[in-house]
């Protein structure tokens, strides 16, 4: 099943954002195959303010383990984080082969 976290991030902390992109595109890597998509949410200046990020998981509580893991959880970088289910409608991202 696919679930997707919808993080906002905490006031003030792009520089620290910044500083544990690399440590937090690891983690992401490290994911492979289990890792659906991934991108910054922006603001109007297009300044990163979030990110969302889709992975597949067995259950809800593996998916929240796996997000949890995440260096931007556990740097304090996101403000809010939401975990959902989700089901994809359409794909004109992918080749088409």
């Amino acid at each position: 099943m696919l679930f997707a976290m919808i993080a906002k991030d905490r006031p003030g902390t792009i520089d620290k954002r910044l500083a544990v992109r690399p440590v937090h595109l690891q983690h992401l890597d490290s994911l492979g195959q289990q890792l659906r998509l991934a991108g910054a949410l922006l603001n109007a200046e297009g300044t990163p303010e979030g990110s969302l990020v889709v992975i597949e998981a067995e259950t809800l509580e593996a998916a929240t383990t796996i997000f949890n893991a995440d260096p931007f959880v556990s740097e304090g970088i996101f403000d809010s984080v939401e975990i959902k289910p989700w089901r994809l409608a359409y794909d004109h991202m992918s080749p088409k082969v």
